[in-house]
């Protein structure tokens, strides 16, 4: 794996601390008044002196997630930039939530080295805002917007969920003609999933909670896909559209195959070694416990992690690569159904999603998946194709 960046790697940082619980979050958090951001320093300087010989070669990207990042002392996200090797050209994204940042904050990550900022909009409509949870008003998401400009940032993007309860096409539209008027470079969107475990999951049960169909979510992921494209924001991932030159750096490595090393609560980490590890999702447990020591995982979950992240991406999954690097391949059939059902294309040993089978991305994954076979032998390691 990795084939796309043998001699780099990024570096995720789990800050799990929220003002408040999402309903519909399943990330690892902690609601705290009175976080102890000055041990979660210790404990991610502690890991990364841990992983740090096992990932040869320069820093990419370094990202700041959560949680909620933005919520923490600039000196403390200092701190931690501090202990870690870095260049002029490396991406460092923090996370930041509307409320929780003013423009001084702003100015003062900029200052420290942050050149890029991730801003978890949502919404833009008071009466969905509610529902989500969302710990800041519409307002203050637009002000957070406003402040971007100006900011001497390499890029910036902002999140957006949709297919939420009851939202209509024109309320999708407003959410999105709101990002292109701040000049968003980069627009994420993610259709709301009802996760195990989180309090939407329990709505959901009782019938109180009641998702678009399958053919309202594609009408507003088509419309997605065609305003952005038409408005200079180009997809290169399921649910990721940037102007040229605003990709981002660490999730774009991710998707290529790429190593990264998770610090942090709940954080997960693969290293060039083929290692990958998973920390507590408990930040007493990770305080106390030794950085785990991680696992090499077999052929077939190598392949099925390379699908998993190579699919959604628009350059596909390398069928030359996952063939020598695993050896193993999706079955010739399952390949030559998907193509034919027009949800695939194959070129020059890469298969991809075509124009329209963006949304069934995951039941297209899911396919080759299951039908993942061990090549016989080493001269059959290049699955060619017929387009």
């Amino acid at each position: 794996m990795g084939q796309y960046y043998q001699s780099e790697y990024g570096i995720y940082l789990h800050m799990p601390w929220c003002a408040s619980r999402c309903p519909y979050c399943a990330f690892y958090k902690e609601v705290d008044p009175s976080p102890n951001f000055s041990r979660w320093v210790e404990g991610i300087q502690r890991d990364f002196e841990h992983w740090r010989s096992k990932f040869p070669g320069r820093v990419h990207s370094i990202y700041f997630g959560g949680g909620t990042p933005s919520l923490a002392p600039v000196e403390i996200i200092s701190s931690v930039l501090n202990t870690i090797p870095r260049d002029a050209e490396t991406e460092i994204t923090v996370e930041t939530n509307p409320g929780t940042i003013g423009p001084q904050k702003l100015r003062q990550l900029c200052d420290i080295g942050i050149n890029r900022l991730s801003l978890g909009i949502q919404t833009t409509i008071p009466h969905h805002a509610r529902p989500l949870g969302r710990g800041h008003t519409v307002r203050q998401a637009r002000d957070l917007l406003v402040s971007m400009a100006g900011l001497p940032l390499r890029s910036w993007s902002a999140d957006l969920i949709f297919a939420l309860p009851n939202q209509t096409l024109a309320e999708l539209e407003h959410d999105i003609e709101v990002l292109l008027a701040a000049e968003a470079p980069h627009v994420s969107l993610y259709g709301l999933t009802i996760e195990e475990g989180t309090a939407f999951a329990e709505h959901a049960a009782k019938g109180l909670l009641v998702l678009p169909d399958d053919e309202q979510w594609a009408r507003l992921y088509t419309y997605i896909q065609k305003t952005l494209t038409e408005a200079g924001l180009l997809q290169y991932e399921v649910s990721n559209f940037a102007r040229p030159g605003h990709r981002s750096r660490h999730n774009h490595a991710i998707w290529r195959g790429g190593h990264y090393m998770g610090l942090g609560p709940s954080a997960h980490g693969f290293a060039p070694n083929g290692v990958r590890w998973v920390n507590p999702a408990d930040i007493n447990k990770w305080w106390s416990a030794p950085p785990p020591s991680g696992e090499t995982v077999t052929p077939h979950e190598a392949a099925i992690d390379y699908l998993l992240s190579s699919v959604r991406h628009t350059d596909g999954c390398d069928l030359k690569y996952l063939s020598h690097s695993t050896g193993m391949r999706p079955h010739r059939h399952t390949i030559e159904q998907l193509i034919a059902a027009g949800l695939i294309t194959h070129e020059n040993h890469h298969l991809k999603l075509t124009a329209t089978s963006f949304s069934l991305a995951d039941g297209v994954t899911r396919k080759l998946c299951n039908s993942l076979e061990r090549i016989p032998t080493k001269n059959d390691l290049d699955p060619i194709v017929s387009a």
